[in-house]
């Protein structure tokens, strides 16, 4: 019989958040792949147990992933985690999933901890819609044409972003999307020293010219203001309403329905369709 292949989320900060069935998934895994096997030992030894250990991540998924399908063919179970967070979110684990899938073998996805929607729902910013963008292309010219096109982006936005490249993705950033965009920026999720800052991207470029940025980020920008509609003269809304009429409909409910479309005021555009 198949194996499972189990993603188990893991805590982003705070070993605290591992739930009771993620460690229950963990204790019944026949083998677990890790992104850092040293990071994952910790968490296991926190849960005291002991489990085998298989590497998986970026650099080695190419030759890890097929070994591990082969060992779910053969009837074991796997558990993939991550270092923290959700295996297969801005993860290498995606790719072991298609495999997976490809493979006829089945998976199964655990709810928990995932740095993404932890800071959306602290952010302040609208969370109905919302689009993560994960890591942004380390080289400049593709990641100032990825911010390019997200320009008229209505839904907020998220980034993950390192310490180290905090600065020059903040001037990006502003570059692409002026200084008046809100923005949050959560820093050290669940850890000792959480910060959640919002302000305007042009604060918060400021704020670390002169302060060393320190921790992993996660940035929640806010959405392009709704574009408004192209305006349509009383003329053009009457030849809207005449196509509905000849269509079949009536002339009252098609110049309610055009004028509601439009904007162009019903009094005004029944006398032109009327009177034409």
């Amino acid at each position: 019989m198949t194996g499972t292949l189990y993603l188990v989320p893991t805590p982003i900060g705070n070993l605290g958040d591992i739930s009771r069935r993620c460690a229950e998934t963990l204790a019944a895994a026949d083998f677990i792949a890790a992104e850092d096997t040293r990071v994952s030992l910790k968490l296991l030894n926190h849960l005291e147990l002991k489990k085998p250990l298989v590497s998986y991540h970026e650099h080695n998924k190419k030759e890890s992933g097929p070994r591990i399908v082969e060992r779910l063919l053969a009837g074991e179970c796997c558990a993939l985690v991550t270092d923290a967070g959700c295996p297969a979110i801005s993860d290498p684990g995606e790719d072991l999933v298609r495999l997976c899938a490809e493979a006829g073998v089945p998976v199964c996805a655990l709810p928990g901890p995932c740095a993404a929607i932890t800071a959306l729902s602290v952010s302040a910013l609208p969370t109905g819609r919302f689009a993560f963008e994960g890591f942004l292309p380390a080289q400049k010219k593709e990641r100032r044409a990825r911010l390019e096109g997200l320009k008229q982006e209505e839904r907020t936005l998220i980034f993950y972003e390192a310490p180290h490249h905090l600065r020059g993705t903040l001037a990006d950033l502003l570059a692409a999307f002026g200084p008046e965009r809100p923005l949050s920026l959560c820093r050290e999720l669940t850890k000792l020293h959480e910060e959640i800052r919002r302000s305007t991207l042009g604060e918060a470029a400021a704020y670390y010219e002169t302060n060393e940025p320190r921790g992993e980020y996660v940035l929640v920008l806010g959405g392009a203001a709704p574009r408004q509609a192209e305006a349509v003269s009383p003329e053009r809304a009457a030849e809207l309403a005449r196509a509905l009429i000849a269509g079949g409909a009536r002339t009252k409910d098609a110049v309610k329905q055009i004028a509601e479309q439009t904007g162009v005021a019903k009094n005004t555009l029944y006398a032109l369709v009327v009177g034409n």
